[in-house]
């Protein structure tokens, strides 16, 4: 590792192989298996950073796609970096733009250069090149950076995602030869969709080049769960050790679950303030759709098992009404709420690894929770 970064092992479950460990960073350290909110345009959204901190938040992602568009990373460099511009001086991780050109603009043109793409605001036209991905998060200054990738869409024929997986190590060089600042840790991301030759293959070119940490890309991405355990479980025994292995775009209390219980460390996913925006709550009973009429003249907290601002003050009948009446509380309030509850069950999990446990753990959960793998 870098003299920036280092990741300590700490336990390893001795019935599952999940993982417990510290990683360190500029920023402070991060106690794994961690999930991290994403901050897409420089703020979580409907969540104030100070509740953000008081919820246990360790660390947030931002996009690079989206702060290039707007405001620039050069203002942002300007005002010092992100850390200074959205106020959070905690670690911070950047993708690189590579999924959002893949998945927000259908009409983008892949080559060996880059992805020329058309952007979602208003339709001018930019290319990125691994060399400008790279380029715009040391600008971003944020701790942890992302190779530029190709991600292969659900259904590719072999071929499509070999062609994908080359041309990502391939870009995977050039974001290495770019590379000028060492206070940043760039992950390589392994590729090759849902064929396991492909992954293996993916990963053994990568690993030499995890330095600091290793990313899995190209899951979650509209296949069936238990496909993607099925990557997982194939990459599981090849992972580099040593350094954290982040799972992107994956944040379902299920998926959370069955990732670290395959040797995963961190994880990331818009799905916790997605749905509460749309007036749905992770409980320790399950998922609950606040906005039924279920809950009408129900006077008692959202979660009895959650200690959060929102449960502490506030009725699911208070929260139905926020809802129904489209106010912007409900939204702030179900995140807050959300994020809470995936902080703790990572905080849980890591508990139940110490404790070799996490098997029990997890069908305990599962019992209540009700969606078990």
């Amino acid at each position: 590792m870098s003299k920036y970064f280092s990741y300590e092992l700490q336990h390893i479950d001795k019935y599952t192989g999940a993982r417990a460990g510290v990683f360190h960073t500029p920023h402070g350290d991060i106690l794994t298996p961690v999930y991290m909110p994403v901050g897409t345009q420089a703020t979580v959204k409907g969540v104030y950073p100070r509740d953000l901190m008081e919820a246990g938040s360790q660390i947030i992602l931002s996009n690079t796609y989206h702060l290039y568009l707007r405001p620039g990373d050069e203002l942002i460099k300007k005002a010092g970096g992100l850390h200074k511009f959205m106020n959070w001086d905690k670690p911070i991780l950047t993708d690189s733009g590579g999924f959002q050109v893949f998945s927000l603009n259908k009409l983008n043109k892949i080559s060996d250069e880059g992805m020329y793409f058309n952007s979602h605001i208003d339709g001018s036209k930019h290319f990125f090149t691994p060399e400008k991905a790279i380029k715009i998060q040391e600008n971003l200054g944020s701790d942890i950076i992302m190779q530029f990738d190709q991600c292969s869409e659900y259904g590719f024929t072999h071929s499509q995602a070999e062609e994908a997986m080359n041309r990502t190590e391939r870009w995977l060089h050039r974001c290495l030869d770019a590379k000028s600042r060492d206070d940043q840790a760039l992950f390589p991301i392994v590729q090759g969709n849902l064929y396991a030759d492909l992954r293996l293959e993916s990963l053994k070119r990568a690993a030499p080049h995890a330095v600091d940490g290793i990313a899995i890309g190209g899951l979650s991405v509209g296949e069936p769960k238990h496909l993607m355990y099925e990557m997982l479980d194939t990459l599981k025994p090849v992972l580099p050790e040593s350094v954290p292995r982040y799972l992107m775009g994956v944040g379902s209390p299920d998926c959370l679950i069955e990732g670290v219980k395959r040797g995963v460390d961190m994880f990331d996913c818009v799905l916790a303030t997605r749905i509460a925006r749309n007036g749905t709550a992770f409980t320790s009973e399950g998922k609950k759709v606040v906005r039924n009429a279920l809950f009408a003249e129900d006077f008692t907290p959202l979660d009895k098992n959650c200690d959060c601002y929102c449960c502490k003050n506030y009725t699911k009948a208070y929260l139905r009404h926020l809802v129904n009446v489209n106010e912007m509380l409900s939204g702030m309030l179900l995140s807050l709420h959300n994020i809470t509850f995936l902080h703790k069950l990572m905080a849980d999990m890591r508990e139940a690894i110490f404790a070799d446990s996490l098997k029990e753990f997890a069908a305990e959960f599962y019992s209540k929770y009700g969606e078990g793998a």
